[in-house]
């Protein structure tokens, strides 16, 4: 898995993308409304604690069940207290994984979202540090050689 931290977030400039107030069907197609809500800027939508907020592009299968795949890139921050049922970015044993964290009952495991994959139990002597709670995915449906 490899990682781009988010840099100087005060540096980027905001880019203010049309938002549509007529949600869009996914079933059977409705009229489409000729007029934007507003704008939204992409950083203020999925990113709440800039100073704490770091991207990590996915690499492997093992959350596909949860809707990450290999190529897509994880907003993580680093601020919010993991929780049980949270998807986190943690170190093991000077790995890093993205997994499901699992606190009750102990022991902690950290589980994958793929019925191929085995659960991890974090026990005796082995060192796990989180990262941060993955808190979007960001998917491009056209890869163009993203791995």
């Amino acid at each position: 898995m490899s990682c781009i931290l988010l840099g100087d977030y005060e540096s980027v400039s905001r880019l203010n993308i049309p938002m549509f107030l007529e949600r869009v069907s996914a079933g059977f197609p409705s009229p489409a409304e000729d007029y934007v809500e507003k704008t939204i800027d992409l950083n203020e939508l999925c990113i709440q604690h800039p100073a704490a907020t770091f991207f990590v592009r996915v690499q492997g299968e093992s959350m596909v069940e949860a809707g990450i795949y290999p190529g897509d890139v994880l907003v993580v921050d680093r601020s919010l207290r993991a929780k049980h049922g949270d998807i986190i970015i943690a170190s093991l044993e000077s790995e890093m994984t993205v997994k499901q964290l699992h606190l009750t009952p102990p022991p902690v495991r950290l589980l994958p979202r793929n019925s191929a994959y085995r659960p991890i139990t974090v026990e005796g002597d082995m060192v796990m540090e989180v990262f941060g709670v993955v808190t979007n995915v960001i998917r491009s449906l056209k890869r163009g050689g993203q791995g």
